[in-house]
């Protein structure tokens, strides 16, 4: 499989890739996560699991070309506003997604696909690929990083996957950019009653309250036994779930 930057590229090589290759767009955000992580913890970890998976496709003659965007490092946050962030409404996101997708379109590319790093975008990229099929000659597929697994991961806590600035992504914190992680990681106390968006009352149900972010202090579980090891296992297989479901997509849609 070749690969390559979109902003590498000129505009004639950007035309050719788009006849038969496939366009990559991580997106994250800029929000708080809790006292030990920076802002762009989600931008870094969706840029770690993309980097590892396109290295792993790299050796992969049979596969597409991969041009890959550059990040949107900007994401729908409003409920980390209470202590730092940088937000898209909703309806901006999904306006910015539709910018970027007809542009590519625009561009020569009939196969796109984004890539995710933050929950809070989640929902709006999945609606702005749906609608954006029904209207543009296209095939766009969408995902979250961490939904991707390879079918071994053994570091895995399922319980607190992928969660806010805990255990999970703290431990990917690690692997990826130790240097950004600030230690010792504090432990997080029992908060009580217990968050109702990661406790609702009923399963099936989504209940968001006001306040409980800022009430949690913007983590939803303890991080202070996070581990690089293990977070580099768990990145891993993220990125290798994610190189299989690009080759998935490519032989689909060929």
């Amino acid at each position: 499989m070749s690969q390559s930057r979109l902003s590498e590229l000129t505009w004639r090589e950007v035309r050719r890739a788009g006849e038969e290759g496939i366009a990559l767009l991580p997106i994250g955000s800029q929000e708080q996560h809790a006292s030990h992580l920076p802002m762009g913890t989600d931008t870094h970890l969706v840029e770690a699991a993309v980097d590892r998976a396109l290295d792993l496709l790299a050796e992969d003659a049979s596969s597409a070309e991969v041009v890959r965007l550059p990040v949107l490092p900007f994401g729908h946050s409003p409920h980390h506003l209470f202590a730092a962030a940088v937000s898209l409404s909703a309806a901006t996101l999904s306006a910015v997604l539709d910018d970027v997708l007809d542009s590519l379109v625009t561009s020569g590319y009939r196969r796109i696909m984004i890539v995710n790093g933050h929950g809070g975008n989640d929902e709006i990229m999945r609606l702005a690929v749906k609608r954006f099929a029904l209207r543009s000659q296209v095939t766009v597929a969408a995902c979250s990083y961490w939904t991707l697994t390879s079918g071994a991961d053994a570091a895995g806590r399922p319980d607190v996957t992928p969660g806010h600035a805990g255990w999970f992504e703290t431990s990917l914190m690690l692997a990826a950019r130790p240097d950004l992680v600030r230690t010792p990681v504090p432990e997080r106390g029992t908060v009580e009653p217990p968050p109702l968006f990661d406790n609702p009352p009923y399963p099936g149900l989504t209940v968001e309250r006001h306040g409980e972010w800022e009430r949690v202090g913007g983590a939803t579980d303890d991080p202070s036994g996070a581990d690089a090891t293990q977070g580099d296992l768990l990145l891993d297989d993220r990125a290798r779930g994610l190189a299989r479901a690009i080759q998935a997509f490519d032989k689909a849609t060929r």
